[in-house]
């Protein structure tokens, strides 16, 4: 396939407000890239203050007195299973869509990306009828129970790494739970999130209940944070971002959910499967060009196998392919902008600059394009930069140990606390580890798996506040209300 061209369907390039699609109010415009080529993809509304304004009232118009209000939990599961149906007769253009747009290779995106999205839309189509309050006998002579009510209008804004299934992460749960929402996709990658708008009209979905305004951040999402109508704030990206969020959020006391940042060790023994632990751990840290949150980005390795770690880590990484998304067999696409490259970049010369060792990798990858070489550092101490700070893309630091103590002092030695792995034959010490080791998902003899049954998130820090997924996402997108109905005298 030619992965210089445009996707088979682009979709449409305008806001969705209401049910109807149309330009900004500014008629302003943004360009998307493709990351591989540095080539326009599309020509993209660019929602304004306006716009969300607009967005905003549509959802609750929909929320309050639309049709959505009046559908039983069961028909909204309808929706969201026919949502999942049209991605799933569709998936050759979501594919090439999300992959182009991203610079993900189109065999992660297809393995990864989609089935998960798809999963989760079934997964919340389940629940949609199942969202049950409880009666609490609290006197005798009354009937007291509790309702499960939708949070109300949800702001949902989402980064470019996973850019759809980051999306229906939080769109399916509060589709399921009777919310309404107004979206802004990243800048860099706004086309699947437009291509979802449409489908779930296709789907039935009503009118108002999924707006969609691309932009920017310093405009649309800003005015859409800090809007009084909004009820709940559902954010995944930057810590940057998200304490911005927080402050804006604080005016109108609105409810927020943030999954931010990670720094996630991957704590290897000497007793470990040595040739799994490299394999799965270099997955890890360079899948999607290390662009994940959840991304192994410190290995921290006992010292009696760090040589020989190392060394196959270093080989696993010189042999992984780089290049554009839709040529066979590539292991490792562009990083999404230049923007992002030269941050990459300054981070290896960082790295270099306190004395790590580049063993392999360190620097760009060609001359188009937005890649970047796969690099390990060794050598690297628990103080440096590059053991302590969210690069986001393929940089791997690797650390040593002596004992176990020590490897949960380096572990849990950065701010993030969002995943973890532990590897070891002995199950007494991986149970240990995992009770000592300050992150929200802990991974033992394996490395980033995740599943929408499983609640995701941080302990804290800078790895956010809340949870997204499972049943706990519930939670985020209903509120209890108690009624009491007290019995006549």
């Amino acid at each position: 396939m030619n992965s210089h061209a445009y996707p088979a369907a682009l979709p449409r390039t305008q806001l969705l407000i209401g049910g109807e699609w149309g330009d900004a109010a500014a008629r302003r415009r943004f360009t998307t890239l493709n990351p591989a080529t540095e080539e326009p993809i599309a020509e993209v509304a660019e929602a304004g203050s306006a716009d969300v304004d607009a967005a905003v009232a549509a959802a609750r118009r929909a929320l309050d007195h639309g049709a959505w209000p009046a559908m039983s939990g069961a028909e909204r599961g309808r929706i969201l299973n026919r949502l999942a149906g049209i991605m799933r007769e569709r998936v050759d253009e979501l594919v090439q869509l999300e992959s182009i747009d991203g610079g993900k290779p189109f065999a992660a995106t297809r393995r990864m990306d989609i089935p998960a999205a798809i999963d989760c839309l079934e997964y919340y189509a389940g629940w949609a009828d199942k969202i049950a309050g409880e009666v609490v006998p609290a006197r005798r002579d009354a009937l007291t129970y509790v309702q499960r009510v939708p949070v109300g209008v949800v702001a949902v804004i989402v980064p470019w790494n996973f850019a759809l299934m980051n999306a229906v992460w939080k769109i399916a749960p509060a589709l399921a739970c009777g919310c309404t929402i107004v979206i802004k996709p990243s800048e860099l990658t706004p086309l699947s999130a437009i291509w979802l708008g449409a489908a779930a009209l296709e789907a039935g979905l009503p009118p108002g209940v999924l707006n969609i305004v691309p932009g920017y951040g310093t405009d649309a999402g800003a005015a859409l944070v800090s809007h009084r109508g909004i009820d709940k704030i559902s954010f995944t990206g930057s810590p940057q971002t998200g304490r911005f969020i927080m402050r804006a959020a604080a005016d109108n006391i609105t409810k927020i959910g943030l999954e931010l940042g990670g720094k996630s060790p991957s704590v290897v023994f000497a007793d470990a499967n040595l040739e799994q632990a490299v394999r799965q751990t270099a997955s890890g840290a360079f899948f999607n060009a290390g662009q994940v949150c959840s991304a192994a980005t410190r290995v921290i390795v006992d010292r009696a196998i760090h040589d020989a770690f190392v060394e196959k880590l270093a080989v696993r990484a010189r042999g992984l392919r780089i290049g554009n998304p839709g040529e066979p067999d590539i292991n490792l696409g562009p990083v999404i902008s230049r923007k992002q490259m030269d941050r990459v970049l300054d981070y290896i010369q960082v790295g270099k600059d306190e004395g790590a060792q580049a063993v392999t990798g360190g620097g760009r990858s060609g001359e188009r394009g937005y890649f970047v070489q796969p690099t390990v550092f060794a050598g690297v101490t628990g103080d440096m930069r590059v053991a302590r700070e969210e690069i986001f893309g393929p940089v791997l630091s690797v650390l040593s140990f002596a004992d176990e103590d020590e490897a949960v002092r380096l572990a849990n030695g950065t701010d993030y606390s969002l995943a973890a792995a532990v590897w070891t034959r002995d199950i007494d010490r991986a149970h240990r580890m995992s009770d000592r080791l300050d992150a929200g998902t802990v991974w033992i003899n394996t490395y980033g798996p995740t599943d929408v049954r499983l609640p995701w998130g941080g302990m804290g820090g800078q790895s956010g506040v809340g949870r997204d997924l499972g049943r706990s996402a519930l939670d985020n997108y209903t509120e209890q209300k108690v009624v009491w109905l007290q019995r006549a005298s």
